[in-house]
């Protein structure tokens, strides 16, 4: 035999390792309400909903007063056997009951997971989402509807709103009938107009919270790294703002605003792990590049091009490496590590030679790598390089020709420095082209692929000079004494910040009536999304309009903070300015009004779910005011703190509750048990400061 507890609870739902209550809270007499709920394990978007939805006064008096027992349906098919709603009950008897300072909901959490898959085991979850089934869920098993008659839904056709409106409330209520819809349901008016036929359908239709859009900026900010062609110049770091769905030359004309620098002479690239991850053309979406993409823009020169063989010049990626002797494998890439920043270089056709793109490289390098001195290396006039070292014709690279490499010359791919013979191979390519013999050179050139690893020869020669059959991607290959004596890695990565860095873009908060005038504007539906018409008896993509038509006691609002769309995901941290009290729906709502009773237009707030963080990962929390004492408090999982009002709007705001004015008034005037005279009604004051707490 098992005795229930005096909270309501029974001692064999209560796992020991993990019971609800411990000796600490036996002799605990605290405020009813004020009660934190144990984590589990990423379970604060669950305590977060239990905690507005527990603070909630006419549905947690239903709850404390055991009403909810002679209303629980174990028969609705579409219920779950009463248990979701035992299982809050229980729970919100022990918050209420004062015994205690935090309770375990790991009962309430195995019976959600049991009806709902979504919520089994211990990963992230959408507070919204929880309430929404919760509130359901608890629909189900307290509906006073046994046995559910067929309804069917009836367009306006003509008739007036109000008619239409009752036929679709008394349907709703044949089928539905709880304390969660007495609660928190009200009624839409959905307006769909063909844009083919001009057919009106009306209808309206129930709903249990608003989940209302946030203005969206069309703009966005990015941030980018400039590399000029002049190599005195360090980096410089630009904060841009350009267009959402706008595309990469968008980007490049909001550089050179800053820069001065044609956007014909830039080309996007975003880098990652030392090498280029994608190199953009002009056309394509800036949706494709992400916030924490690193995004570097280089300067080219005006004739330049990555692809075109017309332009006079080519473009050339180049990349770091340093070698590894102790992995050193015949020179292949296993003994090569890739480092720094890699470049975009601008190299004319007629100058393409191996000879000639090493000083074209030791120019641009020039601001962290320091020339050797005249006793380290050879002089050479670059003019005399130009006319002797020049790419040979095809024609030339036959046997007996003149430009063959002697053994003093070896090909930059051979990873010679110099003095030894390059192999011998007859087929056309770079690693053979010749190169002046010098004792030191700083570094040697190799072809490479995109990922810059393994050798990969893709220029072919023809009278007319030379064509790329794929993008040509240069390495740079550096001895790690070479590059421990002549490279300055500190110099390499240092940059500049660009004035635009320091300026700090604010957004600009909205009011919570701009989110709900938004949520009542005219709409076209998606393609995904079309309406059949019955006039014109094929889909259509028809403008849709809501209205609100009546409101319930206890309003929730969900405001929609996370955006999905087939490019991108991200969280809108926008402020959202909302009243504690006195938020006026007058001017939304379409029914006709009753002038002399306008609080029944008016709410205050009662409770606000905050979510802290990003898409990936965050906590949830929750503001709430106290139906007995009026004193808002702060709850983190089992914390339990109290706030001031002026704490409670924040950016972090995602799901508010609104109180009915006539209903709180009703509530506060009923007398409570054991007492004669009725209570001085509680307010939702502010705590003087010294008694509240600071939330970060």
């Amino acid at each position: 035999m098992e005795t229930r507890s005096k909270d309501g609870t029974w001692p064999s739902k209560q796992p020991r390792a993990v019971s609800s209550t411990s000796k600490e809270d036996e002799n605990f007499q605290g405020q009813p309400g004020i009660c934190g709920l144990t984590n589990l394990g990423n379970t604060c978007f669950m305590n977060s909903a239990l905690q507005c939805l527990s603070n909630v006064p006419q549905l947690t008096e239903y709850f404390l007063k055991n009403r909810y027992l002679e209303e629980l349906n174990f028969c609705n098919p579409l219920g779950m056997k009463g248990e979701i709603a035992e299982a809050y009950a229980d729970l919100v008897k022990q918050a209420w009951s004062g015994h205690h300072r935090s309770i375990v909901p790991n009962v309430f959490k195995t019976k959600v997971g049991h009806f709902a898959s979504q919520f089994l085991g211990y990963q992230q979850h959408d507070s919204q989402e929880l309430l929404s089934f919760l509130l359901d869920g608890l629909h189900e098993d307290l509906n006073r509807v046994k046995k559910k008659e067929y309804v069917e839904l009836c367009d306006a056709a003509g008739r007036p709103d109000h008619e239409v409106a009752q036929e679709a409330w008394q349907n709703h209520k044949r089928r539905n009938d709880s304390v969660i819809v007495d609660t928190f349901h009200g009624l839409f008016k959905s307006t769909l107009v063909c844009p083919d036929c001009g057919n009106v359908s009306v209808t309206f239709d129930p709903f249990c919270y608003l989940s209302v859009p946030l203005p969206v900026s069309h703009k966005r900010v990015m941030e980018v790294f400039f590399v000029s062609m002049d190599p005195r110049r360090k980096p410089e770091q630009h904060r841009l703002v350009v267009p959402k769905k706008g595309k990469i030359s968008d980007l490049c004309v909001a550089l050179a605003k800053h820069t001065g620098v044609s956007p014909e002479r830039m080309m996007v690239a975003d880098v990652f792990s030392h090498r280029f991850y994608k190199i953009y053309q002009l056309e394509e979406s800036l949706s494709s590049i992400l916030d924490r993409d690193d995004i570097f823009i280089y300067e080219v020169s005006g004739r330049s091009s990555i692809s075109e063989n017309t332009r006079e010049d080519v473009v050339l990626p180049i990349y770091l490496r340093e070698r590894t002797p102790a992995r050193d494998y015949n020179n292949s890439y296993y003994g090569l590590m890739l480092f720094g920043h890699p470049l975009l270089v601008s190299v004319p056709r007629d100058r393409l030679s191996w000879d000639a793109l090493y000083h074209i490289l030791l120019y641009r390098l020039s601001r962290y790598v320091t020339r050797p001195s005249s006793d380290d290396e050879d002089d050479g006039d670059e003019k005399d390089m130009e006319g002797k070292n020049s790419i040979p014709k095809p024609g030339n690279m036959a046997g007996g020709s003149s430009h063959n490499p002697g053994p003093e010359q070896a090909g930059p791919s051979s990873g010679v420095a110099g003095g030894s013979r390059a192999p011998v191979n007859n087929s056309p390519g770079p690693s053979h082209w010749p190169q002046r013999a010098r004792r030191k050179h700083l570094f040697t050139l190799q072809t490479v692929n995109s990922n810059g690893t393994s050798d990969r020869s893709n220029f072919n020669e023809d009278t007319h000079g030379v064509s790329f059959s794929s993008q040509p991607y240069i390495a740079i290959d550096w001895e790690p004494e070479m590059k421990k004596r002549y490279y300055d890695e500190v110099e390499a990565e240092g940059y500049v910040k660009h004035d635009c860095v320091g300026y700090v873009l604010k957004k600009a908060p909205v009011r919570l009536q701009e989110c709900i005038e938004l949520f009542t504007t005219v709409e076209t539906l998606e393609k995904e999304n079309p309406w059949y018409c019955p006039s014109c008896k094929q889909h259509q993509l028809a403008t849709k309009k809501l209205d609100l038509w009546t409101l319930p006691e206890t309003l929730i609002i969900h405001l929609k903070r996370f955006s999905y769309t087939k490019f991108s995901r991200e969280k809108l941290d926008t402020l959202v300015e909302f009243p504690i009290r006195d938020l006026d729906f007058s001017e939304f709502v379409i029914k006709p009004q009753n002038e002399s009773a306008p609080e029944l237009y008016k709410y205050d707030l009662i409770a606000v779910s905050n979510h802290y963080g990003g898409l990936r990962d965050g906590h949830y929390t929750t503001f709430a005011c106290n139906k007995d004492s009026g004193q808002w408090h702060y709850f983190d999982d089992s914390s339990v703190s109290p706030v001031s009002e002026n704490q409670i709007e924040s950016k972090a705001a995602y799901v508010l509750f609104y109180q009915r004015q006539d209903v709180a008034r009703r509530l506060q005037s009923k007398p409570q048990p054991g007492s004669s005279d009725p209570p001085a009604p509680p307010t939702c004051e502010s705590l003087p400061k010294s008694e509240s707490m600071d939330v970060n």
